[in-house]
């Protein structure tokens, strides 16, 4: 009696590993051909990916290899790393900041009205609506607009060390078992921060496009809306300044000049409007 021969199918799988050790060998030979590519070459496969590429004088100076200095921006390279010392300068200015507005809070007994505090390198400013405007207003109170006065001098004193100012609106939902009315609520908090980023950009230095309004509404309590102390401190307005991050302006300037090269445009040169 025979025997049935058994399929025929169980090494297929080594057609598919065979193929898979082709393409390694093939990838890895074409790794080392790159590693020993000439200028001629290079210039090509950059071209062909990018038909807008521009090619910049980036040798240092003695060096009359195609490699260039990536860290110096007078020939064309990249940005350098941003100073350490440079950085560790702005974080000082922002805790002198931060004294400085807790000293003026502290001498004018506004303790009851302002409280400040610092977060991640950033100084928070909490104001009582109270001391700002009348109740579902947003027309700055004078006693607002003198607290607001004092604070401007210290802005400008910090202003090369502040990235921007962002003021924030919040309003108390009224009653605890209704939501507030979305449009008001929202627009109420907004006004309310407009009128406080007005004020800063009239009577200080820092420039008009570093002060941000924003408007959360009643949507971040500090405290319960149940009772009429607990809805207090939820009415506020709220200032985050917030220092400079020269190791992201550097990746922010190199990617910006990166993308205008792509586009056509000379490095350092933003695109026509």
């Amino acid at each position: 009696m025979k025997k049935k021969k058994s399929g025929g199918g169980g090494a297929n799988w080594m057609d598919t590993y065979g193929d898979m050790v082709t393409l390694l060998l093939c990838f890895f030979v074409l790794l080392y051909s790159m590693s020993t590519i000439s200028e001629e070459k290079w210039r090509a496969i950059v071209t062909s990916f990018n038909p807008f590429a521009q090619e910049d004088p980036t040798d240092p100076v003695g060096n009359n290899g195609p490699v260039a200095d990536p860290a110096d921006e007078s020939q064309g390279g990249y940005p350098a790393e941003p100073d350490v010392a440079a950085q560790r300068d702005i974080e000082e200015t922002m805790e002198e900041l931060l004294l400085a507005i807790q000293t003026a809070v502290s001498e004018e007994g506004w303790q009851s009205v302002v409280q400040v505090s610092m977060e991640g390198g950033d100084v928070y400013i909490s104001f009582r609506d109270s001391v700002f405007f009348n109740a579902d207003k947003y027309d700055l109170l004078p006693e607002g607009q003198a607290i607001l006065g004092s604070l401007c001098p210290l802005l400008n004193e910090a202003e090369d060390a502040i990235d921007e100012i962002r003021i924030q609106g919040h309003t108390a939902q009224g009653s605890p078992n209704r939501r507030n009315d979305p449009w008001n609520d929202m627009q109420l908090a907004a006004n309310r921060a407009i009128a406080v980023t007005l004020f800063l950009r009239d009577n200080s230095n820092i420039h008009p496009t570093r002060i941000i309004p924003e408007s959360y509404g009643q949507w971040r309590p500090i405290s319960s809306n149940k009772t009429a102390e607990g809805r207090a401190p939820n009415r506020r307005v709220e200032m985050v300044i917030s220092g400079r991050d020269l190791s992201a302006e550097a990746f922010n300037e190199a990617m910006s000049n990166y993308m205008t090269t792509i586009d056509g445009d000379a490095p350092g040169q933003s695109a026509a409007p």
